[in-house]
This record gives structure tokens, C-alpha cells and sequence, in this order.
């Protein structure tokens, strides 16, 4: 339909920004003059590039050092295994040798709903100043060759299954922590890994504004992608990835489409953003400028979904409710959500959250356990967004602290349990010595 134009656009946008950035300077006495262009220039050309999406790759993480327990430490960010569908990356903070981690890790699950997880930059920033984060980067559908696979729903939930056994290989038990879109096919991938293997790498597992089940106070998005059959979704969102891209021939929802709708729906964070990085830069405010401008950088860093996948998540989340339900099985294995019922959870939610409704995260609890554990958590944060559950103050003074209480519970009760069932053991031995 539209991609090869688009694509067009978006070419034309890079080149136009590139020819700003480039014009030749002017010496002499006019130099202060110049700056003041260079520096608008620049500025011109990040905001072509991000109203147009025509950024060629997502920005890195660059998270280059934090503050843990008032040390300035330095973090590492590797990559460490790669599949069609994404990376899993690890960011840790570099001790000593002999400076043992006093914390267990946690994999944060970025939701694969239009965005790279670049968006979750500050979530990972505020996280790494209590423990090391692992964080699932989804692969842009454009840059996945079609020899790869359909990419489904399925796909994605194997994929978690697979990244959540290769963290924990690490060695410490696991805090998974979900966000949005993701928060669906962690608690099936969490509990396809429980129900097959008898030792759980989890500590813990952390919903943040997620549709476990559209049912419960639908929202505005709920109502629309019910209202409307798949075949409504092929025939007016899907397009097909032009060449050169690596997935050229490959249907996909475009980033294009999405960052349309996102803006369209949040009009205000757009313009939150824009205004304070406008301002600042007029001002002469360069170190605030600056922060803005990756902010609005990270938002409009956008991806294709595969088609499959896409319309995966409309049938199962928004259509049939198949996991509320317990009729979802994926690649043949039955999804039971209770197989967590022994795994600590945490859900939270935003009261004024218009993506997930009131409830739809919360009921998480009744759907994976008959009777709640000591160590479980539900918090519904006041005045707060569907974005302020990952960004911004609500969540450095609100739900970030909630969750390290949350997460030292789990650790304390499961190192507990371990010590009697250890203890236990060593009795029971004693007494067939």
C-alpha cells in the first residue's frame, strides 16, 4: 500500500538532515554567528528525522555508569545470545573481584508493541542502581530475512522461554519483570517453563500495566480492536517491507502506522516532550536539552510487527481472551497459568491508565493462584499513566521502590525456604546414617 512511498519519505528526510548537519562553517568574525546556526541545524535535522521516523537504527542504551549504594559504577552492556526474533541483553555493574552481588538480577521483558526497547532506557538506568538487568531488544520485522519464519506469537513466547532458561544460567535465580504488551506472553512463557521443568529459575515475576484480560473495564483500544474483525486489521494496516531491507516481501504492521496512532492518542507526551527540549535548547540549556532530546529520540525509535505476530495478539488478547480463559496452547504445549501458583507475584497498575483498564493487570492473581502468597504484592498507583509506570518521577518514587520491596520479600522468603528444605535434608540423612 503505503510502505514504498513512506520509505521514500523517509529516505529523502535522512539525506536532507545529513545536507543541515553538513553545510560548511564560517570562520572569522562571524563565527558566533555560525554556532548558533550549526547548533539549529542540528537541532532541524534530529526533528526531521524523528517526525518522519527515519532513523535508521533504534539509539543505543549508552548507559555508560549509576549510582548504586553511592558508588559511581562503571556498566558493562553485552549481548548475550541473539535468535530471529531478537537479543537478549545484559547490563552489569562492574565490582570488584571479590564483591559478591547482593542481589538477584531481573529480566526486564520489553512489551513488542511498535517501539525498540530503547524506550525503556530510564527503566533500566533506575533499575541497575539495586541489581543487574538482563532486557529482551525485539528485532525490527523489516530487518528479518522471510526465511526466518512467520514470527508469531508462538515465536515469541518460545523466545522468552528460551531467554529466560539462558539468564538464568548466570547462576542466580531470576526476577522477571514485564511491561504492557509483554505482560501476555511472560505469564505464558513463565508458566510453559514451570510446568516442564521440575527446579524454577524464577524469583519472582512483576506485571506492570498489562491486558491480562481485555474483558476487565475495557478500554477505548479494547473496544476498537474488538469492534473490528482480523480481516479488517490485513486489509487496512498491513503492508509489505520494500526493498533493500533485509525482510523485503515480509507483511508487517508498520512503526509508521503505530507512531501514528501512539501520537495521535497521546498528543500531550509528544508535546511534553517537544516543549521541553525547545525550551531548553532557546535557553541555552544545553545538559536538560539534551535529556529531552533523547527521550523524544528513544519515543519515536519505532519497528514493524510481523504480520503473523500482530494479528496473533488481536485474536488472542482482544478477540478470544484465550489466557484469562485457560484455552491458550502454544506450539502444542497448554498454557497453565498455575504452574506460578509457588512463584511470588507483584502486579501494578496506573489509575489513569487508558491502554490497560482498571483490574486487567490485578487479575493476574486470581488467574495463576486459589490463595495469595505472603510474599505477593498489587499496588494501583494514583494520578499516574500508562508511560509514568516506567518513566518519569512515578516510577523512581513509586513503582520502582514498591518493586525492591517486592523483589527483597521474594529473595528473603525464598532463601528461607531453601535453608529448611536444606536443613530437612540434612535430618532426614542423619537419621538413615
Amino acid at each position: 500500500m503505503w510502505y514504498g512511498l513512506f520509505d521514500a519519505q523517509r529516505r529523502a528526510a535522512r539525506a536532507l538532515a545529513g545536507e543541515s548537519r553538513n553545510a560548511s562553517p564560517i570562520e572569522g568574525p562571524q563565527q558566533t554567528l555560525w554556532n548558533f546556526h550549526e547548533d539549529g541545524a542540528s537541532a532541524f535535522s534530529q526533528w526531521l528525522l524523528r517526525t518522519s521516523c527515519a532513523y535508521d537504527h533504534a539509539p543505543p542504551f549508552a548507559i555508560r555508569s549509576v549510582c548504586r549504594h553511592g558508588r559511581q559504577l562503571e556498566v558493562v552492556e553485552t549481548s548475550v545470545e541473539t535468535l530471529p526474533v531478537g537479543t537478549l541483553r545484559k547490563f552489569t555493574c562492574r565490582r570488584g573481584a571479590a564483591e559478591p552481588a547482593e542481589s538477584w538480577p531481573v529480566m526486564l521483558c520489553a512489551p513488542l508493541a511498535g517501539h525498540h526497547a530503547v524506550m525503556l532506557r530510564e527503566t533500566v538506568e533506575t533499575l541497575l542502581e539495586e541489581r543487574d538487568v538482563f532486557i529482551t531488544d525485539w528485532a525490527d520485522a523489516r530487518d528479518v530475512p522471510p526465511e526466518a519464519g512467520p514470527l508469531s506469537l508462538d515465536d515469541y513466547v518460545l523466545a522468552l522461554e528460551h531467554f529466560i532458561c539462558t539468564a538464568a544460567r548466570a547462576g542466580d535465580p531470576l526476577h522477571i519483570m514485564a511491561v504492557c504488551q509483554a505482560t501476555v506472553p511472560v505469564v505464558a512463557a513463565a508458566a510453559l517453563l514451570l510446568a516442564s521443568s521440575q527446579a524454577s529459575p524464577l524469583a519472582s515475576v512483576s506485571l506492570l500495566g498489562g491486558p491480562i484480560d481485555t474483558r476487565v473495564q475495557p478500554t477505548l483500544i479494547d473496544r476498537f480492536a474488538r469492534s473490528h474483525p482480523l480481516d479488517w486489521f490485513r486489509r487496512n494496516v498491513i503492508d509489505v517491507v520494500p526493498a533493500p531491507y533485509r525482510g523485503a516481501g515480509r507483511r508487517v504492521y508498520p512503526g509508521f502506522v503505530q507512531q501514528a496512532a501512539i501520537v495521535a492518542a497521546h498528543p500531550e507526551r509528544q508535546l511534553r516532550l517537544e516543549s521541553a527540549y525547545w525550551s531548553n535548547w532557546f535557553t541555552g540549556n544545553m545538559p536538560d536539552a539534551m535529556r529531552a532530546l533523547r527521550s523524544l529520540n528513544e519515543y519515536a525509535a519505532v519497528l514493524d510487527m510481523a504480520e503473523c505476530y500482530f494479528l496473533d495478539i488481536i485474536r488472542v488478547v482482544f478477540h478470544e481472551y484465550l489466557l484469562p480463559r485457560q484455552m491458550w496452547s502454544v506450539a502444542g504445549r497448554r498454557v497453565a497459568t498455575q504452574a506460578l501458583r509457588h512463584t511470588p507475584l507483584c502486579t501494578i497498575e496506573g489509575d489513569s491508565d487508558d491502554i490497560a483498564g482498571p483490574g486487567q493487570t490485578h487479575c493476574a492473581h486470581a488467574l495463576c493462584r486459589p490463595i495469595p502468597l505472603r510474599s505477593d504484592a498489587q499496588l494501583t498507583v494514583s494520578q499516574c499513566d500508562h508511560y509514568d509506570l516506567f518513566t518519569g518521577s512515578r516510577w523512581r518514587d513509586l513503582v520502582h521502590p514498591e518493586l525492591c520491596q517486592f523483589w527483597h520479600r521474594a529473595q528473603r522468603d525464598a532463601l528461607a525456604t531453601a535453608c529448611m528444605t536444606e536443613y530437612a535434608r540434612q535430618a532426614n540423612d542423619g537419621r538413615h546414617a
